[in-house]
C-alpha cells in the first residue's frame, strides 16, 4: 500500500472514530437524561461501579482529561450521586465512589440501555458487533503502543 493510501486509512479511521464518539454521546445523553444524568455523569459513575477509583485512574480508563473528570466528580458529589473516600495508596488523591442514589440513577438507565442494545444488535447482527468491538479494542491497544510522546 502506498504512503498516501496509509494516510487516507488513518484519516478515515480518525474521522470515523470522531463521528462514532459523537453518535455514542448522543445516544448516552438520550438514555441518561430521563434519570437526571448527563452522558459525562454516567461515564464517571459507570467507571466506579465495581470499585472506587481516583480521578486520574478514571481519566486514564476513559481517555479523557483529569480536569474534566475532576469537574464531573465534584458535581456528582455535590448532587449526592458520588462521594470521595480516602485512598490508602495516596493521601491526597481521594477515591470516587457512587452513593446509593448514584447506583439507583445508573440502574434507572438499564431498561433503555438494554432496549437500545437489542435494537443495535438486531440492526447490525451480534457477530458483526462482536467483530467491531474486537477491532476497536485492538486498534486502541496498537495506538497505545505507538503513541507519540508529547513534546515540551
Amino acid at each position: 500500500m502506498s504512503e498516501h493510501g496509509e494516510q487516507e486509512l488513518l484519516s478515515g479511521l480518525a474521522l470515523s472514530a470522531f463521528r462514532l464518539n459523537g453518535q455514542f454521546l448522543e445516544v448516552a445523553e438520550g438514555l441518561s437524561r430521563p434519570v437526571g444524568l448527563t452522558a459525562a455523569w454516567w461515564q464517571v459513575l459507570g467507571a466506579v461501579l465495581t470499585e472506587p477509583l481516583s480521578v486520574a485512574a478514571i481519566a486514564r480508563e476513559m481517555g479523557i482529561t483529569r480536569q474534566s473528570v475532576q469537574r464531573t466528580a465534584d458535581l456528582l458529589v455535590e448532587r449526592g450521586l458520588a462521594e470521595y473516600r480516602p485512598n490508602p495508596a495516596h493521601r491526597r488523591a481521594k477515591l470516587v465512589a457512587p452513593t446509593g442514589a448514584g447506583r439507583d440513577a445508573i440502574s434507572g438507565i438499564d431498561p433503555g440501555h438494554a432496549a437500545f442494545a437489542r435494537r443495535l444488535a438486531d440492526a447490525m447482527g451480534e457477530r458483526d458487533l462482536t467483530d467491531a468491538l474486537a477491532a476497536m479494542r485492538r486498534l486502541s491497544a496498537v495506538l497505545d503502543e505507538l503513541a507519540v510522546p508529547s513534546r515540551p
